[in-house]
């Protein structure tokens, strides 16, 4: 390889990673590891003990047998073929709250602060034209004065630039 084609890979993958929308993914992904943990010390701690106050506390325990024999072995091992509805359920719910949370703190406070960034920026557009159309209503009127007064007074009418007894 080249040393002009790779220094031009290297400009174009440096070009890449500089990119806006690059660095804000990256971010978002950082961010969202953290919520996991969130999440899942919010459905650990909190959910699973009042789930847990109507049958266990770990969810992952609620199966279904779909054939028999079920259990587990002399070795540990699970015998038979379990439904683990019990770990689907957990996971729901670490689903459900995470997006809950996503859209009532950042989607919803987001969207109204852009709908309120939009209303003043389109108040702000009408003043400007509503200045632009009362200028023009001005100028207008001033031009149909000056045309008035050099009609009206016909010769009498000072034009530009004269002076008095020239």
């Amino acid at each position: 390889m080249s040393e002009k084609k790779k220094e031009s890979v290297l400009a174009g993958f440096k070009a890449f990673l500089m990119r806006g929308n690059v660095v804000d993914l990256a971010v978002a992904v950082v961010i969202g590891a953290a919520f996991t943990n969130i999440v899942n010390s919010i459905v650990k701690g909190i959910i699973s003990p009042l789930v847990g106050a109507i049958g266990t506390k770990n969810l992952d325990v609620y199966t279904s047998c779909l054939k028999a024999p079920c259990g587990v072995d002399a070795k540990g091992e699970p015998t038979g073929v379990n439904i683990m509805w019990g770990s689907v359920l957990n996971a729901t719910l670490s689903f459900v709250i995470t997006a809950a949370v996503v859209y009532f703190l950042m989607v919803l406070p987001m969207a109204k602060y852009l709908s309120r960034q939009e209303a003043r920026r389109k108040a702000r557009e009408g003043v400007k034209e509503t200045m632009e159309i009362t200028e023009l209503e001005v100028l207008k009127e001033i031009r149909d004065t000056l045309v008035a007064q050099r009609n009206g007074n016909g010769e009498n009418a000072r034009t530009p630039g004269a002076r008095d007894g020239s």
